[in-house]
């Protein structure tokens, strides 16, 4: 193996999922003998930096991405915002240029940032979001993600295929698609057995407002159950905090051990139904609550595919009460812990391997991208 070889690691700053489901790929490039530099921005590149503070970090433009106290007006948000994202882009996509010179990286893998692309490095692109669900608009999200995914040499997608995915119709693919690998389950938790010490626990993650939102609610209901309860905020700073609110313990953060720990000690986990969540919880073969975040279409559809299976029952986030906890009953839970899978294999990629090569385009043209958006637009009113 060339110890020389440098990877770039930079997942998307939503939530803390895209951060954290890139730990046990950060983990597993160092075992073997990769270097790595992690880049991102706000609170997903401040958790890599507490996981990993020996490792050199960059920060990356940020895509600026927030939400509407409604989550009913979250498309239209993110319409308005597409000039700033699109610019957030190009930004970084002309910083990584400077990056690989700097850093001599050797290769790229993304998150979910759409601009860290290249022909000079071989690169990867990291989603379980094939299908992208945005309502009447889901060929036009999906067609920008597909878009951008082709700029890459790769495209990993943490989950099984076919009758074994946890995330259904989301990394299905209509046609095959030979750039297109399914790692496995993507978690940085291993499962351990210990006493139950919380008789429930809530892990909080996401962006703001709706993560405080859903934090407030949560406080208010839980005073009224039934035992000891953990709870997480997600909120990572530079220390960590802890406080008591009558039968509820809060942590502003934990760091991984100590999440792996608390999860394994607890009955069950009331929590979004975003993809790291739930992966993360079918690596430790939890019981869990879901609670969509509410106009993310995403996790919607996983909270109601994890239902329809008898997984996990969910509720809206208006609609949450401790009463709805009794359902849990009803469902299995994650009763078979998934294996997480060696990733050497794909490691392949980034020793200059022919077979895993594929032709990346250099530069990001704005017009172009917007010329075929249009052109997108006017095909889907053409539709009868």
């Amino acid at each position: 193996m060339n110890q020389h070889s440098t990877i770039l690691v930079a997942p998307l700053n939503w939530g803390l999922g895209h951060a954290t489901r890139c730990v046990p790929i950060i983990e597993q490039l160092l075992e073997n003998n990769f270097g790595v530099v992690i880049a991102g921005d706000g609170p997903s590149l401040t958790l890599l930096r507490h996981e990993f503070p020996d490792l050199p970090s960059v920060v990356l433009p940020s895509y600026t991405i927030a939400y509407h106290k409604s989550g009913k007006r979250l498309k239209r948000k993110l319409l308005f915002a597409t000039p700033k994202i699109l610019r957030s882009i190009y930004a970084e996509h002309k910083a990584l240029q400077g990056l690989i010179q700097t850093h001599n990286i050797t290769g790229v893998i993304s998150d979910n940032r759409w601009g860290l692309y290249t022909s000079a490095v071989p690169t990867v692109f990291i989603t379980h979001q094939l299908k992208v669900l945005s309502g009447r608009t889901t060929g036009i999200s999906t067609w920008i993600q597909q878009y951008f995914i082709k700029k890459f040499d790769r495209c990993w997608v943490p989950d099984a295929s076919g009758a074994q995915a946890l995330s259904g119709i989301l990394s299905s693919l209509e046609k095959p698609d030979n750039r297109v690998d399914y790692i496995g389950t993507l978690s940085r938790f291993t499962p351990v057995d210990l006493p139950q010490k919380w008789k429930a626990m809530i892990v909080l993650s996401g962006p703001e407002p709706q993560r405080s939102i859903l934090e407030n609610h949560l406080k208010i209901a839980f005073k009224k159950f039934n035992g000891n309860v953990l709870l997480v905020r997600g909120v990572v700073e530079q220390e960590q905090r802890k406080q008591v609110e009558k039968n509820i313990t809060i942590y502003n953060f934990l760091t991984t051990l100590q999440l792996n720990t608390a999860i394994c000690e607890s009955a069950f986990v009331v929590a979004r139904s975003g993809y790291t969540t739930i992966m993360d919880l079918a690596v430790l073969g939890k019981k869990a609550y879901f609670i969509p975040t509410p106009g993310q279409p995403e996790q919607e559809y996983l909270a109601s595919y994890l239902k329809q299976k008898r997984i996990a029952p969910f509720s809206e986030q208006e609609d949450f009460q401790i009463k709805d906890l009794a359902r849990l009953a009803l469902y299995t839970g994650f009763t078979t812990p998934r294996i997480k899978r060696d990733l050497f294999e794909f490691f392949g990629l980034f020793e200059g391997k022919r077979e895993f090569r594929t032709h990346s385009k250099l530069t990001f043209d704005i017009n172009s991208f917007v010329m075929r958006f249009d052109d997108m637009l006017d095909y889907r009113k053409s539709k009868p």
